[in-house]
């Protein structure tokens, strides 16, 4: 990666992890089960959730505020 790469690259890790402590996680909806009865259909839909660790959020700032500093430098 050339030095607009790493220090792109940066930003992208910076605004991940700021994302990530800021909401904590994310949800989503899952189709679970469908059933055809006739000219009735019932499906079911569960709500799934994925928690981000806090220290996932901080390990990205870091990665990424080190990659941006060293933007001159070759790692």
């Amino acid at each position: 990666m050339d030095i607009r790469g790493n220090r792109l690259a940066g930003v992208v890790l910076i605004v991940a992890g700021t994302v990530g402590l800021l909401y904590g996680g994310f949800s989503y909806v899952q189709d679970t089960h469908k059933a055809t009865l006739g000219s009735v259909e019932l499906s079911v839909n569960e709500r799934q959730t994925v928690n981000i660790p806090v220290w996932a959020g901080v390990a990205l700032l870091v990665v990424g505020g080190v990659l941006v500093l060293s933007g001159g430098r070759k790692l």
